[in-house]
């Protein structure tokens, strides 16, 4: 483990501080050098395996080829794996989706306690069918940029209570698509939350949630 994973483990909450687990908030997105210099191109290069494996027909020949250059990179990956808090995700907010390759990719165009402005694109790993984007993978953008809104408004840790998403239009892949998250009003712990997801002046989705803030030691 290199001295900069050792440091990012040591920052690993403790027990006095109330989020459960989670590390603050405040000290996310402080590090754009953890992953390095080429992590940005690590993870296209993943998501552009994705994309391809989505709509991959394969031989046996090239199958078998591909499974033993998979087999011999994740042997590789193996050596550098990390625990959550010290994933690269926690902190690369430079990158699309944090560098996270489980979201579709997202840029934050502004955050503010008004509101999250993003631009989101699904891939080909995104598609649902007719060249549309999935609708599990729309919630799924939903969710992350709202629990972002709902963080950046209340600067606290959030979770989802329940999300629910209206389809209006075909959701088209391969298309950079704006979002607007914002936060409609708070109750004690209670925090609702709207979105909206366009391409150009056409409303593609909208959602509307509920995000609880974390009591005292709540994970």
């Amino acid at each position: 483990m290199s001295e900069q994973q050792v440091e990012a483990v040591d920052a690993v909450p403790t027990a006095e501080h109330h989020e459960g687990g989670f590390r603050p908030i405040a000290d996310l997105g402080r590090d754009f050098t953890v992953g390095g210099p080429h992590y940005g191109e690590f993870v296209d290069q993943v998501r552009t395996l994705m994309d391809k494996v989505r709509l991959a027909n394969p031989t046996d020949e090239i199958a078998l080829d591909a499974i033993a250059t998979l087999k011999e990179l994740n042997d590789k990956l193996d050596t550098v794996v990390t625990d959550e808090w010290s994933a690269p995700t926690w902190h690369r907010t430079d990158l699309p989706s944090r560098g996270n390759i489980t979201l579709p990719p997202f840029l934050v165009d502004s955050a503010s306690k008004d509101g999250v402005h993003a631009r989101i694109t699904f891939r080909t790993f995104h598609l649902g069918g007719n060249n549309a984007a999935h609708g599990g993978h729309i919630g799924l953008g939903f969710d992350d940029l709202l629990g972002m809104t709902a963080a950046v408004h209340t600067r606290a840790v959030t979770r989802t209570a329940y999300l629910h998403v209206d389809y209006r239009a075909i959701t088209p892949l391969n298309t950079e698509l704006a979002v607007h998250g914002w936060v409609e009003r708070v109750e004690g712990r209670k925090v609702f939350v709207r979105a909206t997801m366009h391409d150009g002046d056409r409303l593609c989705a909208e959602a509307h949630g509920l995000f609880l803030l974390l009591k005292p030691g709540q994970q």
